[in-house]
């Protein structure tokens, strides 16, 4: 590497390469933090599909509004996007466009354990999910980032061997002498 001259020296020494100031990291943290994101990179994920989702729909607003592939790409997005659980209705390309990292945040198993009312918080949820307490179906699964679409989230349920589910049960007085025996 060359010898930097004497005013590269100077404009780089008002320049820190380490420690940058970003305008969005505020707002990421405090996503990071309600959703029980684990880790930063699916905050990046989440943005990245976000951006060319929106895109998409930028290229969809440059075509005619009565063009027959405007019309039938709109709906295969649409549909695609409410099966997902993303948005809330299938009105159309505005629907679109309120799209963002907290719509894709809140179909995590974790949340929707919450916001169905079987953990008071997202933190216990996550924890739970990792030890192998819930199913969706009837798969085990450990993974608190797991996307849950419309069709799936009433299935969502204790795994049967779970002290957690015997426990409410027990709560409900559901309990049986069969289900004591596992």
């Amino acid at each position: 590497m060359r010898k930097l001259k004497f005013h590269e020296k100077k404009l780089l020494k008002k320049v820190d390469f380490l420690h940058y100031v970003d305008e969005h990291e505020e707002f990421e943290k405090k996503m990071i933090r309600q959703f029980h994101l684990q880790k930063r990179d699916d905050y990046q994920k989440y943005l990245k599909i976000c951006r060319k989702i929106r895109a998409l729909v930028d290229v969809l607003r440059q075509l005619d509004p009565t063009d027959a592939t405007r019309i039938d790409l709109t709906e295969q997005i649409l549909n695609k996007l409410y099966n997902a659980g993303v948005i809330r209705r299938r009105g159309g390309l505005e629907e679109i466009e309120k799209l963002s990292v907290a719509s894709f945040a809140r179909r995590r198993l974790a949340v929707v354990m919450m916001n169905s009312k079987m953990m008071s918080n997202v933190k216990e949820a996550a924890m739970f999910i990792e030890q192998g307490h819930v199913r969706v179906g009837h798969n085990i699964v450990t993974n608190p980032a797991f996307h849950v679409t419309r069709n799936q989230e009433d299935y969502v349920a204790w795994v049967d061997t779970s002290k957690i589910k015997q426990k409410v049960m027990k709560y409900n007085d559901e309990l049986d002498d069969y289900d004591l025996l596992n």
